[in-house]
């Protein structure tokens, strides 16, 4: 008998039905009915696609099974010829508020029911010119690109958060552009006064209540990082302020962590699923978490289906009797969705035995599961899946998280941030040594960058950006000054994806912020330095008394050396390239260049000479990055898992570039003592070479932005196009960050 099993047993006893086998899964007395959702198995080709690309197969409802009856009763038979996403329950258990669909070429909306089956309303509707972007957008016909809304959850304010595809924008890593992003929205009980709460250039998922009354979701995300390791567990307030990690911001994988909970009763604790990126309907492996350990590594995550594990991009790892890992595009193996943790060491699940594949329409029901890996059958339906097991249960209300904007700053869509001291976190790093930090953008790339001409697309870029780093476009906001005591306080816009790098004296990136922040109109927060984790968030109240940036104005955003102003698009051929016009093609131009280095602006198909050969190929296992004069930038889609651990100061952009420090004239000393002896061998060749300050500065904005090519999604890049009037254009900030074609439609 399995260690556990009694005891287990007594939380969960058979009962018979004709069509299934229940068994009560009781934490206390009060628990005797659960809801859940009957629907066929999704089988889409992402975990974020299910709206997109699983088939059509209506039917299913939301159901209230009895554990004392075993009666099952639907909730909405009205329609049941649509199909259910997930749903949630109110506090005080009278209403459910769920997603949707009616038909295979609408959108998911949002409605809300009693719990008694009354009062069946919709909350959510169509936008008004829904018909004119399914029309402007459409990819394929499997999917109406239009818009969605799912997965809504209830706020402690009276509100319903839920995510939603209103925010138009594409998925950066799909160069067909068929997939859509998703980001958190809230909206009123009644389901007016709609907002947005974030702006992520990629999606966000499973939104739920914290008992402190923070929302918890899935965030993913890559700002220099492999695209898709991490979709990890974030937390805001139902404002949307105050956005911090929860856990997996530096880990691997698996690559998603997704419908993650609080474990009642017990503080920093969670249970989460972890998922494949593809291909998958949000399935994996059942992890539980504990945030009190150090969340930069591994250890705070325990196995609670040690058998199940996703060890790649794609596909499942099950471990074999004998102790081998086998792997299983085909998830053949046990599999989980929907863990609803009833205490540390006991879970609500929806459950797919080994047997059948993952996308099997009719093979999950609901199990109770033990963290001894021992599943229990709670209620299963041979005629179709069963998902969400969800207590219906009264909770207890969280509080409404305080919340505090000042009113200017939201007029001017503006908010303000506290730096207390650059240097912590900042290891071998001088103190005084960092003058500026440097604002920087991810922008979302918008459904109105549609492509509908061929030839554009390079490396999964719907619109190309960079040749083999990243795949988001980004842009500067300017620069504002670092105290000696190493704070700083500063106008920062508000949702817009930020980050920063911290700079020496010469304007180099010492550091990278390789994450983002949304700031909220008129919020106001603080952190400390560098790599902090949410626990080293500082209090403003504190240290306005001792630190010398908090005693005054908040910066303004300003230019660099060079620069007309801060705000600007980063463009190789407007900064770069006229910089190797002026001092370097007499010599590394022609058939025959010197060193065998091209440094010409002659056109490429999709970028230029120069920045071809200074840029090596990635793809097809190649990378020759750390040996290039170039340095070593980071490929987002090579590898596409990993590339997130925490680099140390110095480890990216200028102060690890061998072409910075031959052009610095001594201001780079490269930690790697032989790249640094070529370096000083490449600078003693070329001594005449005497770029001014504005002209280094270009190139190493450039190295430290991680090589970005084009300024801009917009325009035609195809060296086919090079008679079209769009052909590669140089844009303004202003247009760079639209949402809209800054031309009409038809001249794009």
């Amino acid at each position: 008998m399995k260690p556990g099993y009694i005891k287990n047993t007594l939380l969960a006893f058979l009962i018979f039905t004709f069509a299934s086998i229940v068994l009560t899964a009781a934490p206390d007395p009060g628990c005797d009915k659960l809801l859940f959702v009957k629907r066929f198995t999704y089988n889409s080709n992402h975990y974020y696609t299910e709206f997109i690309n699983s088939a059509w197969m209506p039917g299913g409802n939301i159901c209230i099974l009895d554990l004392k009856t075993g009666n099952v009763r639907e909730l909405v038979p009205q329609l049941k010829d649509g199909v259910f996403e997930r749903f949630d329950l109110s506090f005080d258990t009278i209403k459910i508020v769920f997603a949707w669909k009616a038909s295979a070429q609408v959108g998911y909306r949002i409605y809300e029911i009693n719990v008694d089956g009354s009062g069946l309303r919709q909350l959510t509707f169509p936008q008004s010119d829904e018909a004119e972007l399914e029309k402007k957008y459409r990819v394929a016909p499997h999917y109406h690109h239009a818009t969605d809304d799912m997965q809504p959850c209830y706020l402690p304010d009276g509100g319903i958060a839920f995510i939603s595809t209103r925010c138009q924008y594409g998925i950066l890593c799909d160069g067909a552009d068929d997939l859509t992003t998703t980001v958190l929205y809230r909206m009123d009980a009644d389901g007016k006064n709609m907002q947005r709460l974030s702006n992520s250039s990629v999606s966000e998922a499973s939104p739920v209540i914290l008992p402190d009354g923070r929302i918890m979701y899935t965030r993913w995300e890559y700002v220099d990082k492999g695209a898709v390791s991490v979709k990890c567990l974030w937390a805001m307030k139902p404002d949307g302020t105050s956005s911090s990690e929860i856990y997996g911001n530096d880990i691997s994988l698996p690559p998603t962590f997704i419908y993650g909970r609080p474990i009642p009763d017990v503080p920093n604790r969670y249970v989460f699923l972890g998922t494949p990126h593809y291909p998958q309907n949000g399935i994996g492996t059942v992890i539980r978490l504990d945030t009190t350990k150090n969340i930069r590594t591994r250890d705070p995550m325990t196995y609670i289906t040690p058998d199940v594990d996703i060890q790649t991009e794609g596909g499942f790892d099950f471990k074999k009797t004998e102790g081998d890992w086998k792997y299983d595009a085909n998830g053949k193996g046990r599999l989980f969705k929907d863990p609803y943790p009833l205490s540390e060491n006991l879970f609500l699940v929806s459950h797919k035995p080994a047997g059948p594949k993952w996308a099997d329409p009719k093979a999950y029901g609901l199990y109770l599961l033990n963290d001894k890996s021992d599943v229990t059958p709670v209620y299963s339906d041979p005629e179709i899946s069963c998902w969400l097991p969800y207590p219906l249960k009264a909770r207890k209300k969280p509080p409404v998280p305080l919340s505090m904007k000042d009113p200017y700053l939201a007029g001017n869509n503006q908010a303000i941030c506290m730096i207390s001291d650059v240097y912590s976190g900042l290891q071998d790093v001088k103190r005084g040594s960092i003058k500026y930090i440097r604002i920087l953008e991810q922008v979302p790339r918008p459904w109105a960058t549609r492509r509908r001409w061929d030839g554009d697309c390079y490396d999964q870029q719907h619109a190309t950006i960079s040749k083999d780093t990243h795949l988001g476009l980004k842009v500067q906001h300017g620069i504002v000054p670092v105290e000696e005591d190493g704070s700083a306080c500063f106008i920062v816009p508000a949702m817009a994806n930020i980050f920063m790098q911290v700079l020496d004296e010469n304007y180099m990136a010492v550091q990278t912020e390789r994450t983002f922040v949304n700031y909220m109109p008129g919020e106001m927060r603080s952190c400390v330095g560098c790599h902090e984790t949410p626990a080293n968030v500082a209090r403003a109240d504190d240290s306005a008394i001792v630190k010398k940036a908090l005693s005054r104005k908040p910066s303004i955003p300003g230019p660099q050396p060079g620069e007309k102003e801060g705000r600007r698009s980063l463009d190789y051929v407007h900064d770069v390239q006229p910089v190797w016009d002026t001092h370097c093609i007499k010599c590394h131009s022609g058939k025959t260049p010197k060193g065998k280095l091209n440094l010409s602006g002659t056109l490429t198909t999709l970028f230029n000479v120069s920045y071809e050969n200074l840029v090596p190929e990635r793809r097809k296992g190649k990378n020759n990055f750390d040996k290039n004069l170039l340095g070593p930038v980071i490929g987002e889609n090579h590898p596409k898992t990993g590339n997130v651990e925490y680099l140390p100061a110095k480890s990216l952009g200028s102060h690890a570039s061998i072409l910075a420090a031959m052009l610095s004239k001594g201001k780079v000393q490269l930690q790697d003592q032989a790249q640094n002896a070529r370096a000083s061998k490449l600078a003693e060749r070329h001594k005449d070479i005497n770029l001014s300050k504005e002209e280094l500065l270009k190139v190493t904005n450039w190295i430290d932005t991680n090589a970005q090519f084009y300024g801009t999604y917009w325009g035609r890049k195809n060296l086919e196009y090079k008679d079209h009037p769009q052909f590669r254009p140089y844009v303004s900030f202003e247009m760079a960050t639209s949402m809209t074609s800054p031309i009409p439609e038809e001249q794009r």
